[in-house]
């Protein structure tokens, strides 16, 4: 057993990730647009589409009974897309581990749930300016994204407690960050400035 928390060490592996993902997404940008909430979630679509996908295949640790529902977040993209005259873009065809453990998914469940709570905060700043486009995708919900937050963390901090299972969670989350910032780099190339 280790003494480290394991959400500490996530957020400590992921932080610089993080950072360069926020000032680099298509929102990110004071005069953000409904184009821009369009690129967005492309490349979220892009993204999301093969993790949903992959961890389908799971039965245990955060597709397990003892994490959070899943949630439809693909159906609430495709709707916002839809609402925007937008289709869904073909998803990324890079494969993620079949053999995976639980702990690697941790990791990368860890930051795609950790994306709706910047959402919540999007979707505050960028409601009234994109109205009346519902941004369902951003939308925190009646109780925002806190709960849900809060139990997935006490989820895995049940499930991964080993000095090995913490370093397997933390380089599924630098993957999954990897990926989206692939992607985002990938979008802003084939965009004309």
């Amino acid at each position: 057993m280790t003494s480290a928390d394991p959400i500490a060490a996530l957020r400590h592996a992921t932080s610089a990730q993080h950072d360069i993902l926020d000032s680099g997404l298509p929102l990110a940008k004071a005069d953000a647009t409904l184009t821009d909430y369009v690129d967005h979630l492309q490349m979220l679509a892009r993204w999301l589409r093969p993790i949903d996908a992959w961890l389908a295949n799971f039965t245990d640790g955060p597709q397990g009974p003892e994490a959070p529902p899943k949630v439809d977040r693909m159906a609430a993209i495709a709707a916002d897309l839809a609402g925007a005259g937008a289709v869904l873009p073909a998803a990324s065809l890079d494969p993620w581990p079949p053999g995976a453990s639980s702990a690697y998914r941790w990791g990368v469940a860890y930051v795609v749930e950790g994306s709706q709570l910047g959402g919540a905060v999007l979707y505050k700043r960028l409601a009234g300016r994109l109205a009346p486009h519902p941004l369902a995708y951003l939308q925190p919900g009646a109780d925002g994204p806190g709960p849900r937050w809060r139990a997935f963390m006490a989820a895995l901090r049940e499930q991964v407690h080993s000095d090995a299972e913490v370093i397997d969670a933390c380089t599924g989350a630098r993957e999954a960050f990897a990926r989206i910032l692939a992607l985002g780099r990938h979008a802003a190339v084939e965009t004309p400035a």
